[in-house]
């Protein structure tokens, strides 16, 4: 009976698959997928159970154990089904698939029972064997095809719920195909199949019953130590070698001849001392322990709080506390302690002390970049454990620490960070104030938490080095600005120095240089005030003055050069609010622009128009122009000029900025060799209470239209 490998096979199946059926129907039994198994499971033992019978008494018939085939093949079919309505509920699988395949199915399992039965009741043999092979053949490609079905159109996440279950009915139809394929082609089942189908099937069992426990979330709760898991673990590992060795010892004891014997007891010797070399080796036991640690058992972090917590502390943008502050805290607190310290290279490569925490440090802090710290830091990223330096420094190749480390009282832990792959800054932990075991975990956990805290230090020290160039930025472009004025200041007193001599005598030009002078007094006082309160506000400053009066103005003081400015028409007192003295700059810069572009022998006209609550003047010149991509690119831009070494380009930048700042705008249109002209909006002082300036109809934009067409 025992020598029968198909009844052991097959039984062994019928055994496995009765208490899977069991373990099915006393806890899982909730899904459709959990009663197509159980059914499954039955058919299968019962199937199983047949085959052990029949080879051992006989019986039953054939027609039997064919049905019990039949009925097997489609208790594995109606599983895929019920999994391929889940697919159908969460919308995986289109209806005409879903006709296709259950048809298919239907109409081949009738037509084989049918042939059956009709030949087993009426013994009328339609078919042939090969014909049955055939029909089997077909369920298991059948199989196999739902189950690729399944898993194709299913989702990552459905697929690891249900992979056990393909896995194992894909094996299942895969074997049978197999084995039905070799009895088509050699015209009999193979009794090599034939045995090993019963283990096979035993096989898949613990695949089914994986998935149950999995998808009902009971999974077994089973726990070893890490000591157990190692001694363990060595024990297999010894006595393993032992077997080996003594396979092997045998092998040149045999093999040896005369000299055999000995050479036995040399390997046994050779072998046997290389074993406890291996056991006593610490390295090896480490390694040996980190290796259990990653791969059987839990972290001793949860890394989902550990990173939250560390993502909370770094997205605090305030400075209270400083970061290298709460840097030292970070690190500190993944090892148990409260007191660190934290060195940041400096301009000079240096390593300089940037903030302690609870902790005394010594007077001299500086880490000199050529120490052999910081050489091994650069070499390697390994975390210095100073108790275990102080036990054996042998360890750490008599490595020098500084002073500035060795003499801070509870120094505990040296952590470098790297920014990309070089050092940038150095660490220091102080003792825990609870006992803490370090393994590979608290290691690996430091050095990713360090890395991620450098960068954000180093993009913070980034972001003050930038912080600084910007306010000397700012401070060059006061400069800028000052030196443009001052140069316009020095152009007016040069030409009243150059004239003085002859016409000295002239009480008009005696009258014209003392306004002039005045005019140069007011204006540098103006730059000192600005100089030494550049934050007040420029609204203190403003007032309502006479816009048109001011264009007058502008065209005497600027009708000495060629060409000279002309105000088209008599146009009214036109009121607005601005600092009278820097819009008289800006203007007077859009004026002195204009002739320096133009010929003198062309046209600069000034027209003015009110229209919507604001003022435009019109600046229009007969010059050079400009081209629309230098308008939009360059004109408006600092520094960018389109006088050559003699002009700064800083001119229309301000003129612009201060137009802005009164709410206005600067418009500007241009044709190369046809001239340009400048539109200055500016609203109107008493625009805000709806009133029209000097008692006039509300503007329209026909105003402005107007302005154009006189200018133009």
């Amino acid at each position: 009976m025992f020598r029968d490998l198909s009844v052991i096979s097959h039984g062994a199946a019928a055994a496995v698959f009765a208490v899977l059926a069991v373990l099915v129907a006393t806890r899982y039994l909730r899904r459709d997928i959990d009663r197509a198994l159980f059914l499954a499971a039955i058919v299968t033992a019962l199937w199983a159970s047949v085959l052990v019978t029949q080879s051992l008494w006989g019986s039953p018939g054939f027609f039997t154990r064919y049905l019990l085939e039949l009925l097997r093949d489609t208790a594995w079919l109606l599983l895929l089904f019920a999994m391929l309505r889940d697919g159908f509920r969460q919308g995986r699988f289109t209806s005409q698939i879903k006709k296709v395949l259950g048809a298919a199915t239907a109409i081949l399992i009738i037509t084989l029972l049918a042939l059956g039965t009709l030949e087993f009741a009426l013994h009328i043999d339609l078919v042939s064997g090969k014909t049955k092979v055939i029909g089997q053949i077909a369920l298991s490609l059948l199989g196999l095809s739902l189950v690729e079905q399944i898993w194709r159109n299913s989702t990552v996440f459905g697929r690891s719920s249900m992979k056990y279950l393909c896995i194992g009915v894909a094996t299942i139809f895969a074997f049978d195909f197999f084995m039905y394929a070799d009895a088509l082609l050699f015209g009999q089942v193979a009794d090599s199949f034939w045995n090993a189908r019963g283990f096979v099937n035993a096989a898949l069992m613990p695949l089914f019953a994986i998935n149950v426990v999995n998808t009902r979330k009971q999974p077994v709760d089973f726990q070893l130590s890490r000591s157990a898991v190692f001694h363990a673990g060595t024990l297999i590992f010894a006595g393993g070698y032992l077997l080996l060795l003594a396979i092997g010892g045998y092998y040149v004891r045999a093999l040896g001849g005369e000299w055999g014997e000995a050479l036995q007891v040399l390997f046994i010797t050779v072998s046997l001392a290389f074993l406890v070399t291996l056991l006593l080796s610490r390295r090896i036991r480490g390694r040996l322990m980190v290796f259990i640690s990653q791969n059987f058992f839990d972290y001793k972090y949860d890394y989902r709080d550990e990173w939250l917590k560390l993502t909370k502390e770094l997205a605090n943008l305030s400075n209270e506390p400083p970061l290298p502050e709460r840097v030292v805290r970070i690190l500190a607190g993944l090892v148990e302690s409260n007191a660190g310290a934290l060195w940041i290279k400096g301009e000079q490569k240096d390593f300089h002390l940037k903030a302690s925490v609870n902790i005394a440090t010594p007077k001299y802090t500086i880490i000199d970049e050529d120490s052999d710290m910081v050489k091994f830091f650069k070499d390697r990223e390994w975390i210095i454990d100073l108790s275990e330096y102080r036990e054996d420094p042998v360890s750490y190749n008599l490595l020098e620490i500084p002073d500035s480390i060795t003499k801070t009282p509870e120094a505990w832990l040296v952590i470098p960070l790297y920014l990309d792959n070089e050092l940038y800054g150095i660490a220091m932990v102080g003792a825990p104030y609870a006992r803490v075991e370090l393994n590979w975990e608290n290691f690996d956990l430091i050095k990713v938490v360090a890395r991620q805290t450098c960068n954000l230090i180093a993009q913070n020290d980034a972001q003050n080095r930038l912080s600084r160039a910007m306010q000397f930025e700012a401070v060059s472009k006061a400069s800028a600005f000052m030196v443009h004025d001052l140069k316009t200041l020095i152009a007016q007193l040069s030409l009243l120095v150059k004239n003085a001599p002859k016409h000295r005598n002239n009480p008009a030009f005696i009258d014209d240089m003392i306004a002039t002078t005045d005019h140069a007094v007011r204006k540098m006082s103006n730059l000192v005030d600005h100089i030494r309160k550049p934050s007040s506000g420029a609204d203190e400053q403003r007032a309502p003055i006479d816009l048109t009066q001011l264009v007058r103005e502008l065209i005497e003081d600027n009708s000495r050069r060629s060409p000279a400015p002309v105000l088209l028409g008599a146009p009214p007192a036109i009121q607005v609010c601005a600092d009278k003295e820097q819009l008289r700059s800006v203007l007077g810069h859009l004026i002195r622009n204009a002739q320096d572009a133009t010929a003198p022998t062309g046209e600069i006209t000034l027209n003015l128009k009110t229209a919507k609550g604001s003022v435009v003047l019109f600046i229009q010149d007969t010059g050079s122009g400009m081209t629309e991509e230098f308008i939009r690119t360059r004109l408006f831009k600092p520094f960018e000029s389109t006088k050559g070494l003699t002009g700064m380009g800083i001119g229309a930048y301000q003129a612009r900025e201060y137009i802005q700042e009164l709410g206005g705008s600067i418009d500007v249109t241009s044709e190369p060799g046809l001239g340009s002209c400048f539109s200055v909006r500016i609203p109107l002082a008493n625009a805000a209470t709806g009133e029209s300036a000097g008692n006039k109809p509300e503007p329209t934009d026909s105003g402005l239209q107007e302005g154009r067409q006189a200018v133009n």
